[in-house]
């Protein structure tokens, strides 16, 4: 069974387009998290539909879409209870205005990495299991 098919972890999807920053976030998340990534907004809807992630860390600027529309097709196909998080090197108030007028679960500055990342991660995911009273 390969790694990124471990029963029980939490499923994140990243999309990003710079390859870097990509990887970097891969290797950061994959000890904790069963990581997929993808490297383009075209496709997002048809992967999130597929494999069905908990959490999908979803750059903000890329050229075709922004990260608030595909945020927007993608929801639509993604099954109940994905977690939609903006992240992006934008300026921090700005990103928190996107996200919340993209209906995002929350957001993250690409300034936030390693042990810090996963946590904010695991938090999200945690938040996400509550049931709203």
């Amino acid at each position: 069974m390969a790694e990124a098919d471990l029963p029980g972890r939490t499923r994140v999807l990243v999309v990003d387009d710079d390859p870097d920053q990509l990887e970097l976030v891969r290797r950061t998340l994959t000890p904790h998290f069963d990581v997929k990534t993808h490297d383009s907004a075209l496709g997002v809807t048809n992967l999130v539909r597929q494999s069905e992630p908990d959490l999908v860390l979803l750059d903000v600027n890329f050229p075709a879409l922004k990260g608030d529309q595909v945020l927007g097709l993608a929801r639509r196909h993604a099954p109940r209870g994905t977690q939609f998080i903006l992240y992006s090197a934008t300026d921090e108030s700005r990103l928190r205005s996107l996200a919340l007028a993209a209906g995002a679960d929350g957001y993250l500055s690409k300034s936030v990495q390693g042990a810090e990342l996963v946590r904010k991660l695991t938090a999200f995911r945690s938040q996400g299991r509550v049931t709203p009273g």
